[in-house]
């Protein structure tokens, strides 16, 4: 029962938000705001599914413990293009609310994704093993949550100024994203029922995508 129904809502999932992104690239007439989201939700699928589609052929057929290598190449993949995700975001946050300079900011955003995605690619992660090590699981885990903080401050903190209603709600999903996403990171492998909060922080993440989609429908009409 649980091989078909997570294998069910792991498709569902992909198939909506990868056609959600194709739509909004099509749909965006030019508008370089939203043809940046429908990237990040390809990007959030495409890089989704290097994991999810493994996992699913693991669970409907001889078991997770037989697909350690795909699986945990598909977790090494997913970290870096979910890292890529968030710099889309910021450069949505930049066009949204036409943000001009701020290179600091900038900087600090490529610094913390870079980070990231430099501690994804140490050796040290064990990827590809049964026994991957929990502190290098929050060692690289650390830049990445500081950059969602920093992309959560500001699209709260510009939303609230500019009364943008479409964007209201766009912190509170990366909040939840996040919220659902730690205590996976820090105690799924000891208490495996917690790895169900990833059933919640992917659909935060749905939620992240609609509010894309639907202020583009509004406002490219």
């Amino acid at each position: 029962m649980q091989a078909i129904m997570e294998t069910l809502f792991d498709a569902v999932y992909l198939i909506s938000v990868i056609t959600i992104g194709v739509r909004m690239i099509q749909g965006s007439k030019g508008n370089r705001q939203f043809r940046l989201f429908g990237l990040m939700a390809v990007v959030l699928g495409a890089g989704d599914a290097f994991h999810l589609i493994p996992r699913a052929v693991a669970l409907c057929t001889t078991g997770l413990e037989h697909y350690t290598v795909p699986l945990g190449l598909g977790k090494w993949i997913t970290s870096v293009t979910m890292t890529i995700f968030y710099v889309l975001l910021y450069y949505v946050w930049r066009q949204r609310y036409r943000v001009q300079g701020q290179s600091g900011l900038t900087a600090a955003v490529y610094v913390l994704a870079g980070l990231r995605i430099f501690l994804c690619m140490m050796p040290q992660n064990q990827w590809l093993s049964a026994d991957a090590p929990l502190s290098w699981g929050i060692y690289r885990n650390i830049p990445f949550a500081l950059l969602g903080l920093l992309v959560i401050v500001l699209f709260y903190r510009s939303a609230k100024a500019q009364g943008d209603r479409a964007f209201r709600w766009m912190w509170l999903t990366i909040v939840l994203s996040f919220g659902f996403y730690i205590p996976v990171v820090l105690w799924a492998d000891a208490i495996p029922m917690i790895g169900m909060l990833m059933i919640p922080k992917t659909c935060a993440y749905v939620w992240t995508v609609l509010i894309g989609y639907f202020a583009m429908k509004q406002e490219c009409k």
